[in-house]
């Protein structure tokens, strides 16, 4: 019990100093009650309440015990009741069951944590986000907004919001309680209701734009309701729309497709994709993010129709690459039908530096277990022969074991900050967490 309550003065909780504050002003006031006290003793006249007085200040017995047995009640006094005091402040905010030192501690190191920015979309970014909110709170997912397909597309053909699904998604996945709240966020509504296909939270972050009069206000706000680590913000604000060249192989000619979910059906080849208008306008505090951040992570994620589109807004990128942070590029576990089939780790790493006009990562992830079996028509993603690859890498068994086409969340998590610690030493070596 004792070993447990002794943890607050470890390093790092941030109690020590105003626990000695509070000591030492405790101290000052005994000291000065204690002067007046004994020169109320030493002039009063000889009444009935000196011999009470003299009984209360155990003047029968030695100085220096009498010091010691009321230092002992005064600590024991302020002990419990900071112990108390931490217990009634802080309970509300812990979940039940959890000690309360071990959630102050936890939130302690987070914060600490280094500032990450990652930038993609779809199940593969939110995976990530599960993995890092256990890790640093200083979170920001940059998420792109070119979905057309689905709730996101329907809403946004009629009522002109940018897509909020893989918005959605990364809040849900930075949402410090995964209980009910956020499964109802997640709900989708069945056939014959009338809502056919859309997603609760995503009518909701519709509704709080109509409300606030602003998209990325209504981001602000959803994260506020699920209480998320972080935070997520578009990559742009202007309503864009992925374009895609295709090869048909039986055609044997390239064709133009229009919109992100027509890409992956159209059954060919991507050669290229570019957004329409050609230059949008990054949205302000991704730039800023980007740019204070300690680590950027690009990826995992559908590579043409997730990564490419934030990557192709020319200001992200730029400032990607003017930031001092690592770049990390996290490849995919499995190919994705209709975008990547037969790829590389390296056809990724390539096909990203062609569209960006040149190199963008400090290193590249990728998974090394295959012993798993795949669903139809998906392949590993395998990195080239050592003697084959103009680029870093780094692998690792990051697959998931209940779905083995992508990342186990925490594996990831755990091997990208590990990497990130080898390169600029562990925390408690580049800051002074006393």
């Amino acid at each position: 019990m004792f070993r447990r309550e002794l943890g607050w003065l470890l390093p790092g909780v941030g109690v020590k100093r105003w626990l000695l504050m509070i000591l030492a002003g405790t101290t000052m006031l005994g000291v000065g009650l204690a002067f007046v006290l004994l020169d109320i003793y030493r002039t009063a006249p000889e009444t009935w309440w000196l011999p009470i007085l003299s009984i209360l200040a155990l003047r029968f017995l030695d100085r220096t015990l009498r010091a010691v047995i009321f230092g002992s009640i005064g600590i024991g006094l302020i002990a419990v009741g900071i112990w108390r005091l931490n217990r009634n402040l802080l309970r509300p905010f812990v979940r039940k069951g959890a000690p309360v030192l071990d959630a102050v501690t936890a939130y302690r190191r987070k914060e600490r944590g280094p500032h990450v920015v990652v930038i993609g979309g779809g199940t593969g970014l939110s995976t990530l986000l599960r993995g890092l909110k256990q890790v640093t709170n200083n979170i920001t997912a940059i998420v792109t907004v070119a979905d057309d397909g689905g709730s996101s597309g329907e809403l946004r053909r009629n009522l002109g919001v940018l897509p909020p699904g893989d918005i959605r998604n990364c809040l849900t996945a930075l949402s410090n309680d995964e209980t009910l709240l956020t499964q109802i966020f997640q709900y989708r509504f069945g056939s014959g209701s009338g809502l056919e296909g859309h997603s609760l939270g995503n009518l909701f972050i519709t509704a709080l734009a109509e409300i606030t009069g602003s998209f990325e206000e209504a981001v602000i706000e959803s994260g506020r309701v699920l209480a998320v680590t972080g935070r997520v913000l578009p990559s742009t604000l202007q309503d864009v729309r992925l374009v895609a060249e295709i090869f048909i192989p039986g055609q044997d000619k390239l064709v133009q497709v229009k919109g992100e979910s027509a890409i992956t059906g159209a059954g060919g080849d991507v050669r290229r994709v570019w957004l329409e208008p050609t230059n949008p306008l990054a949205y302000p505090p991704t730039i800023q993010a980007i740019l204070s951040a300690d680590l950027i992570i690009i990826g995992p994620g559908s590579l043409f129709t997730s990564l490419l589109p934030d990557l192709l807004v020319p200001d992200l990128v730029e400032a990607v690459r003017a930031s001092k942070a690592i770049r990390f590029f996290v490849c995919n576990v499995a190919s994705q039908p209709g975008e990547t089939q037969g790829y590389t780790c390296g056809d990724h790493v390539h096909t990203i530096e062609q569209h960006v006009n040149g190199p963008l990562f400090d290193m590249v992830i990728c998974n090394k277990n295959f012993s798993a079996k795949l669903p139809a028509g998906t392949d590993w993603i395998k990195p080239e022969e050592e003697g084959e690859r103009d680029y870093i890498l780094y692998q690792a068994d990051l697959m998931s074991k209940e779905t083995p086409w992508r990342h186990d969340s925490e594996k990831l998590a755990r091997t990208i900050m590990d990497l990130y610690e080898e390169r600029t030493g562990p925390l408690t070596e580049r800051e002074d967490v006393a």
